[in-house]
């Protein structure tokens, strides 16, 4: 049987908050909506589930970031995930120039966790907070320069 992925969803607080700070670093946005009902109730297993949501694209096409915004039931804060906890880690993107796009973050008030490392000569890569506390890796491969 044949699969792909279609996309990895992210709950956020602020939805325009958090599109922005993606398709400054290059996503852009497929789509917007609020869904509610019964389908939803029954596709997420939340009762009174209502959220707004936008579907956001990489340049080549082929990664997907859904972003969702809870209206009801009410959003549960949680802190943010570090490195090494169980569950969802982060999401990773390949940039062409790191350094520009740590500035665009940085404009974001997103900084990385750390620094900037380098493995083996072939990556210069980052971890840094996302909106809502999002993990985002930045990495460049140095191959290609």
């Amino acid at each position: 049987m044949p699969i792909t992925l279609e996309n990895v969803a992210i709950a956020v607080r602020d939805l325009d908050a958090t599109i922005a700070f993606f398709t400054d670093l290059g996503l852009t946005v497929l789509g917007r909506d609020e869904v509610s009902g019964e389908w939803t109730d029954t596709a997420v297993g939340l009762d009174g589930n209502h959220a707004k949501i936008a579907m956001l694209q990489t340049p080549d096409g082929n990664g997907r970031l859904e972003l969702f915004e809870y209206l009801h039931p009410d959003a549960i804060e949680t802190e943010p995930t570090l490195p090494n906890e169980i569950g969802m880690h982060r999401v990773a993107f390949q940039v062409d120039d790191l350094d520009e796009s740590l500035a665009i973050a940085a404009r974001h008030g997103c900084l990385p966790l750390r620094g900037v490392g380098t493995y083996e000569d072939i990556y210069r890569l980052t971890y840094l907070r996302g909106p809502s506390g999002i993990i985002v890796m930045l990495a460049e491969d140095l191959r290609r320069s």
